[in-house]
């Protein structure tokens, strides 16, 4: 089948396959040209198009910054010089322009002498319950800040008439209080929830992959996620408040799920917004 621009696009923002085989012998040794094999890409366009991606991250830094208030939120982030942050997540945050790639572009502008390093440890399709399988990469990378952004997947139903989530409701709340509990009692990392957004449900049951698949989500799932999210005591940035529908069509691409580049922007800023305040 040959793809669409659009179809084509989507498969580089949602699909990273070095992440995804990362825990393999042989994962490090993955060349550029490989990992576009594995997506049925061209290398060329694969090249093409992370680079363009990269831009585009950077650009939405830059306008960002052109906002007075920005910087000043950047000043204000309780940071410390040569601090590691760990930006935990599903393929919302391993994105190659994620919100993440943009808080990098955003601290190394404003903070250059700070030395402050943003780590994406993002795997397209996690669930909360894989993030308690692979959470020793993080803890062993001496975090100051983990910023968790994880449990989408979790409310994720398969088939025309699932009888549950993925990851039930009350299992979610389990897995987020354990990973609170493994980072506060192994490290002294502070932890910052970040509440999956909601999603457009009539375009994921409609997008040519995520329907091939059986794949449909309902923000009343979504909605107990954030709530367990909320019920930790730590600091919260909750999205699925503040981005209501009125922008999702905005912030969202054709699969009404993952961010486009105004939408991973616009993450980026609230995350800065909520995190500049504690």
């Amino acid at each position: 089948m040959k793809m669409s621009k659009e179809q084509l696009h989507w498969m580089v923002k949602v699909f990273q396959p070095e992440k995804t085989v990362a825990s393999l012998p042989g994962a490090a040794s993955l060349t550029e040209q490989g990992r576009a094999a594995l997506l049925g890409l061209d290398p060329e366009y694969y090249s093409t198009e992370l680079a363009r991606l990269a831009a585009g991250a950077k650009a939405s830094a830059r306008m960002l910054l052109e906002e007075p208030d920005v910087g000043a939120m950047i000043d204000q982030l309780p940071l410390r010089k040569d601090a590691r942050l760990f930006a935990f997540g599903d393929s919302r945050t391993s994105d190659p322009q994620s919100w993440a790639v943009v808080l990098q572009e955003l601290i190394s502008a404003r903070r250059p002498d700070d030395n402050i390093s943003v780590v994406a440890s993002a795997v397209s399709g996690d669930t909360t319950t894989h993030g308690l399988v692979r959470i020793n990469e993080v803890l062993a990378g001496s975090p100051d800040w983990v910023l968790f952004f994880l449990g989408l997947n979790d409310a994720k139903t398969q088939g025309p008439e699932p009888t549950k989530t993925i990851v039930h409701h009350e299992e979610t709340a389990r897995n987020l209080a354990e990973l609170r509990s493994r980072f506060t009692s192994e490290t002294d990392a502070r932890c910052l929830w970040i509440t999956p957004a909601a999603v457009i449900e009539r375009q994921v049951t409609k997008h040519w992959a995520l329907s091939h698949f059986g794949v449909r989500f309902r923000n009343e799932d979504i909605a107990q996620v954030a709530t367990a999210m909320r019920s930790l005591g730590d600091p919260v940035v909750d999205l699925f408040q503040r981005l209501d529908a009125s922008s999702l069509n905005e912030l969202l691409m054709e699969d009404g799920v993952h961010f486009t580049q105004a939408g991973q922007q616009r993450v980026a800023l609230e995350i800065v917004r909520s995190w500049s305040e504690l």
